[in-house]
């Protein structure tokens, strides 16, 4: 018989990056998350989180968390089916879906969890789900694990969108699942298009608005709300991660698609609820937002600025309207050698390589905070400037 575990002797290239000392990954944060941090005993400056509204410093959001941990204890101790569900739940659930302008909504455990139970719940044996091919990697989790087929169409390609559409039979339900703003790019879904199309053939559409909420639209509202079209959308996923400085995942949807999912979800049915110490930061920075829309501009237009600060550098991005930012690297070595070398310098950013990207496609991953400033941007332009230069990436 074959040793199962023989694989884990196959990982050269993680072998390789520690042996030349560019590893990328599992470093240490010994700060709050913030734009300019600790990390392993230096100051670096955070371009690297999705932390988009500054709100994990936010004193009013530490403050629920601490109360709600004095008030309801650490944990839950299980599903929301069970004993797991508390008032908090039930009060960040009602604010939501009055934010979001949704009947319903329903709060998982973790993002990555919300898109694993939605879809597996809603796709079912003889259903199709449709997904552009850079949606995020729990996505692709939510349909292996549903019953149903699975259809992919190239990136924002509305052609090929319907190309796949029209493969569903005339007796098969279909959901179009796509990212709001895609989290390696930067760039925002083509969703008028896409709900044109979903009418024209009868299908669903779902958008998993994880870096959209708190990013686009009115108020932070997210991708729908960017363009208007918060009645074509059926479904929301997001997280509470990012914008919400917190940790877990909801859905919004209709009363009645959010009931079936709370009944035939096995991801939401058998685990166990948000914290209550989760749930209260959600709700303080969802408060938050709503208290100061101003903070989405902030973000806007911060980002704005560092889409400039690199641009004037001669620095080749790709271009989007989000505080995802990412830079050319091209190649996996050079993406994780730059990488390293900017942080040794004191800023840190995410490497995204194949299967992330296109193969010949590496970027650096820079995104932004509304709590960044302009000088501490200026020091990182100059610094990614040096860097990138030193390794023949731009002049």
């Amino acid at each position: 018989m074959k040793d199962i575990f023989e694989k884990c002797q196959e990982l050269d290239l993680v072998t390789q990056m520690k042996a030349e000392n560019i590893y990328p990954y599992f470093h240490c944060l010994e700060s709050k998350q913030a734009p300019e941090v600790i990390m392993e005993g230096k100051r670096r400056i955070m371009l690297g989180s999705n932390n988009y509204l500054g709100l994990t410093t936010c004193p009013e959001v530490i403050e629920a968390g601490v109360k709600a941990i004095e008030k309801y204890g650490s944990g839950c101790s299980g599903s929301r089916f069970l004993n797991g569900t508390l008032e908090l739940h039930m009060e960040l659930e009602e604010k939501l879906a009055k934010f979001l302008r949704k009947e319903a909504v329903t709060t998982f455990s973790t993002g990555f969890q919300s898109n694993l139970g939605i879809i597996s719940a809603v796709v079912q044996r003889g259903d199709y789900v449709i997904c552009d091919r850079e949606n995020h990697a729990s996505i692709y989790d939510g349909c292996k694990l549903s019953y149903g087929t699975m259809l992919r169409y190239r990136h924002n390609d509305m052609e090929d969108l319907e190309k796949q559409l029209q493969r569903v039979p005339e007796d098969a339900g279909a959901l179009i699942v796509t990212d709001g703003v895609f989290s390696m790019g930067g760039d925002i879904a083509k969703l008028p298009e896409i709900c044109a199309l979903a009418k024209k053939y009868g299908a669903r559409v779902m958008v998993d608005d994880a870096h959209g909420l708190g990013v686009l639209g009115e108020g932070g509202r997210g991708t729908a709300s960017h363009f208007g079209l918060e009645n074509e959308v059926d479904i929301y996923m997001g997280t509470f991660s990012k914008s919400l400085a917190s940790l877990g995942g909801y859905m919004a949807a209709d009363k009645r698609v959010i009931e079936f999912v709370r009944h035939s979800s096995r991801p939401f049915i058998f685990s166990a609820s948000i914290t209550p110490a989760s749930c209260a930061t959600a709700i303080a920075a969802l408060d938050h937002l709503e208290a100061h829309p101003e903070i989405v501009t902030r973000l806007d237009e911060i980002s704005c600025y560092w889409r400039k600060c690199l641009t004037d550098r001669g620095i080749k991005i790709r271009e989007s309207r989000t505080p995802i930012i990412p830079i050319f690297t091209y190649e996996p070595l050079d993406t994780f050698r730059i990488a390293k070398e900017l942080y040794d310098e004191g800023v840190f950013v995410n490497s995204s390589v194949p299967p992330a990207t296109a193969p010949h496609e590496c970027l650096l991953r820079t995104s932004l905070m509304a709590t960044h400033t302009e000088p501490v941007c200026d020091e990182a332009a100059d610094i990614t400037y040096r860097v990138l230069k030193r390794n023949g990436i731009c002049e």
